[in-house]
């Protein structure tokens, strides 16, 4: 199963994403984006459980139960919503590459927040695993950043 990107931009491993919480897997496998465009769109088709209180992170589950969690930054929590825009509501049906938040890229980078936006895969059932998209260059709704893999076959 594909999982497009929710943003464009270029593709940074988890690896390289200089918090813990994310760069240690503690919520999920995946992969983090360097933004260059100042929205974000849902990765799959699904119902968007979580937008949280200040906007800087949602999560779709898709039709086949798998969550999806995209965070915009690093630490934009603090920014309580200032900079944010949501353009779609928790509970909705969402279309993979539906616009979900506009975030205010200069803002972000003004308040001295890391831009560098994470998309894990919390509470993968077992036999499932993560797999990152060829592309290091990637378009918001478009092109695949990860891909949802059971045993040895894409799903």
């Amino acid at each position: 199963m594909p999982v497009l990107s929710p943003f464009t931009g270029r593709v940074v491993s988890l690896d390289e994403v200089p918090d813990p919480v994310f760069a240690e897997r503690m919520l999920g496998e995946g992969a983090a984006v360097d933004p260059i465009e100042g929205i974000a769109v849902a990765p799959v088709r699904g119902h968007l459980v979580v937008l949280h209180s200040a906007n800087h992170a949602f999560a779709v589950e898709g039709e086949n139960g798998l969550k999806v969690l995209v965070h915009i930054g690093l630490d934009t929590v603090h920014l309580r919503g200032e900079g944010f825009e949501r353009l779609a509501q928790e509970g909705d049906l969402v279309e993979a590459g539906q616009p979900i938040l506009r975030f205010d890229l200069e803002r972000i980078r003004a308040a001295g927040y890391s831009l560098l936006s994470p998309v894990v895969l919390p509470d993968l059932p077992e036999g499932y695993r993560v797999q990152p998209g060829p592309a290091r260059e990637v378009i918001a709704g478009r092109d695949p950043l990860l891909y949802v893999v059971v045993g040895n076959h894409a799903r």
